[in-house]
């Protein structure tokens, strides 16, 4: 790797490796430590790739190498236990924002791994449904599907569980 390469490297890293950990830790609902195994590993490959995908959309390459990893992760898992995991790096707001987004976090942690890494891409990564399908290699319609399906375990659960209204 060129010494132009390293340098645009240094640049990646610095600007999205926040955002790739808040993904990370997002999906694939684990520890902040397990979070940042799965970083670790994506942006290993996007250090061997670099050259190669610098100048096309290395964010993308590296957040769907993350995606990946955590559904393979959970694919391998027969059993999923319940893990606890850190809050995603952001900004607090209000103590009662902080409930809700607890409660959204807890919710997100039950869903399967999939449909959690369709809504985090779709509403917390902000990508469009054509996005989100390609990046996870799956149709729109299965993007549509899951995020309706994923939101409406959601709704139910905070209405059920917490009395927030949908």
């Amino acid at each position: 790797m060129t010494d132009e390469d390293e340098a645009a490297f240094d640049e990646f890293l610095a600007a999205r490796s926040t955002a790739l950990l808040r993904t990370a830790i997002l999906v694939c609902g684990a520890s902040e430590h397990d979070a940042e195994d799965l970083l670790q590993h994506a942006l290993e490959k996007v250090y061997r790739h670099w050259p190669r995908i610098r100048h096309d959309n290395p964010g993308s390459y590296a957040r769907r190498v993350v995606v990946n990893a955590a559904i393979s992760v959970a694919r391998r898992k027969k059993v999923i236990r319940e893990i606890s995991f850190a809050r995603p790096p952001e900004t607090a707001d209000t103590a009662a924002d902080l409930d809700l987004r607890e409660s959204l976090l807890a919710e997100l942690r039950r869903l399967p791994a999939r449909m959690r890494a369709v809504l985090v891409l779709r509403y917390w990564e902000d990508l469009s449904e054509t996005e989100t399908a390609t990046l996870l290699g799956c149709s729109v319609g299965t993007v549509k599907s899951q995020a309706a399906r994923g939101l409406t375990r959601i709704r139910e659960r905070l209405v059920k569980l917490e009395g927030v209204s949908a």
